[in-house]
């Protein structure tokens, strides 16, 4: 939707509630882009590609997995790098 800077000043109010209502105002000056007016809601990136169908949402977090001393298992000596070495030889 374009408006002219003079528009603009004279009907600001209606402007601005158009673009809290999610639509991207241009804003000219003698024919020429010069600036863009969007609401607050509408300027979420993330949001805007989910409704657009471009994006999906992450699915819910899953619980963390039991630990190995949880399940009965003997804990391991060292860290990571230490198990990855006894596995590899």
């Amino acid at each position: 939707m374009d408006v002219s800077v003079s528009a603009l000043r004279a009907e600001l109010r209606q402007w601005i509630e158009a673009a809290r209502a999610g639509e991207d105002v241009v804003i000219t000056e003698r024919g020429i882009p010069v600036a863009r007016l969007s609401g607050i809601a509408a300027a979420d990136l993330l949001t805007r590609l989910e409704r657009d169908g471009l994006l999906t949402p992450a699915p819910a977090p899953r619980p963390p997995a039991r630990s190995s001393t949880e399940r009965g298992a003997p804990a391991a000596k060292g860290g990571v790098s230490d198990l990855v070495r006894r596995l590899r030889r």
